[in-house]
């Protein structure tokens, strides 16, 4: 790989190297995006910012060839260019760091990097030699000290991250796109992430970083541009705008109240836990719950919150422990004794464990429930889709038909099928687990909201998040967690940031 070129050195970097100029793409029913702008400049980053559904994931498709646009043009250093296929792309120069990326276990580093792409021989056959030399250079370019014979199923995750970046990396690339790729990073992964950009930024690539992260934005981006409802809404100096501007042009609206206003009035106990224990995940775990509150869980990683509350909803067995339910002692055994006595779990995972991404919408909400739509042991159309109308109404659910599959709606929109789906089941409990993880300000808002209301409506909810300000906005009290147990459980005055920080890290020891 020839990691700096002349030319991408000493190009005038005042020029934009990439230009979308109206730039439309439509699907059946959807106009994705409308006459979008965008321009990328040679060493410089551009953020792309927008809630989901503005049309950033299509503008990275389109970029990388596997959309087509139905109008606009696309100039690369100033002419023409059309991305037929991504191989036109990832030859033109374009390619993309995504969230998560395709690697595969048994194949070796070097040919992670190379796949589809492999140097041949004048025989037509795999050159391994120049494969490895050259994955030698990229890893070394980026600061990786990994050896590239080795399987990738012997390397830890920050590793097999570099390894996808390094993969993209392995064409010349003149523009590079990072979508969303600090999502699954530690701290340390992070700041290392920053130090690659600043490399490729100084070797000339112009760099399009997509991120729900006003801090990323504000510490790694030079310029910025603003997508809302798939259409272009402004673009600049990210040194000329501040957070509340980005905002409203992201929203449309200002947000001057990020969590909703409350009045809580809390009802009866409706769940208590005793000595929940589990072999290997957490121990010793007591806490109760009212109706009409939101009882927040936070720890730092590994603190066993996500497995405590795959345990409430049936999905890991117990080694021990007392859950009782209006009064009455409860086996969950299953997610269906959970179900059957008004638990239900909204998962972190929302695409893999909380939704049927390929089923269309109304067969999302009514799969828990088909008890109620089928007759006979048939499932009758009519009933699924009364259903499914209701609780997407209720959710405020924006969709063309209720018939688009769920892997066609924005991460918002996917959380809201999740949590129509449960509501549908009329629970008592609702656990959810980083509920806006993954989603953009104006989504969170809104999931927000609705929590409020299933709250003040007399629902019980547990509220797993690792964002404090959502822990503290949203909580009547919180619970904090440490390796696999209760440290602390905090209410009104005790409810401050580094207070949930020292309990959570240990410096502070209440239990």
């Amino acid at each position: 790989m020839q990691v700096i070129t002349q030319d991408q050195s000493s190009q005038d970097r005042t020029k934009p190297v990439l230009v979308l100029d109206g730039v439309t793409k439509v699907f059946p029913g959807v106009k994705a995006l409308s006459e979008v702008s965008l321009k990328l400049f040679p060493g410089q980053v551009m953020a792309l910012i927008g809630e989901n559904g503005a049309g950033k994931s299509t503008v990275v498709k389109v970029l990388t060839g596997i959309y087509q646009p139905n109008k606009g043009d696309i100039l690369l250093n100033g002419k023409p260019i059309h991305f037929s296929t991504p191989q036109t792309a990832a030859n033109a120069g374009i390619t993309a760091i995504h969230q998560e990326t395709v690697l595969f276990d048994e194949l070796s580093v070097a040919e992670n990097i190379f796949l589809g792409h492999a140097p041949r021989s004048n025989f037509g056959l795999i050159d391994w030699p120049e494969m490895e030399r050259r994955s030698v250079e990229i890893l070394d370019g980026i600061g990786a000290n990994i050896d590239p014979s080795v399987k990738l199923r012997e390397l830890g995750i920050a590793n097999k991250h570099l390894v996808a970046i390094s993969r993209a990396l392995s064409i010349d690339a003149s523009v590079v796109i990072m979508d969303e790729p600090t999502a699954a990073l530690s701290y340390k992964e992070i700041e290392e992430l920053y130090e690659l950009v600043d490399k490729l930024r100084s070797q000339g690539k112009a760099i399009l970083f997509i991120s729900h992260k006003f801090d990323e934005i504000f510490h790694i981006a030079d310029r910025y541009t603003v997508f809302r409802d798939g259409q272009f809404i402004g673009d600049g100096l990210i040194e000329d705008v501040d957070r509340t501007t980005l905002v409203k042009m992201m929203v449309g609206r200002d947000i001057s109240q990020i969590f909703p206003s409350r009045d809580s009035h809390l009802g009866d106990e409706i769940l208590s836990v005793e000595n929940y224990t589990h072999v290997t995940e957490f121990a010793d775990i007591s806490f109760s719950l009212r109706k009409g509150e939101i009882l927040g869980f936070y720890g730092l990683v590994g603190a066993g919150r996500s497995e405590l509350m795959q345990a409430l909803f049936g999905i890991t067995n117990l080694f021990s422990g007392v859950v009782r339910i209006d009064g009455a002692e409860v086996i969950i055994g299953s997610p269906a004794d959970a179900v059957s006595n008004g638990i239900v779990y909204v998962p972190e995972d929302r695409g893999k464990q909380g939704a049927i991404i390929d089923l269309p919408i109304f067969q999302n909400i009514t799969l828990p429930s088909l008890g109620r739509t089928s007759k006979n042991g048939f499932i009758r159309l009519a009933e699924e889709f009364k259903l499914a109308r209701k609780y997407t109404k209720r959710i405020d659910l924006r969709a063309a038909s209720l018939d688009t599959n769920v892997e066609n709606l924005s991460g918002g929109n996917q959380q809201k099928i999740v949590i129509a789906k449960w509501l549908a089941t009329q629970p008592k409990i609702i656990i959810m687990d980083e509920p806006t993880k993954g989603i953009d300000i104006g989504s969170k808002a809104a999931v927000h909201e609705f929590m409020a209301e299933l709250a003040d409506q007399g629902l019980a909810v547990i509220m797993v998040s690792s964002e404090i300000p959502e822990i503290l906005g949203m909580s009547n009290r919180v619970i904090v967690m440490r390796e696999g147990r209760i440290v602390s459980e905090l209410t009104d005055d005790d409810l401050k940031p580094e207070t949930l920080v020292q309990y959570a890290a240990g410096i502070n020891r209440e239990r």
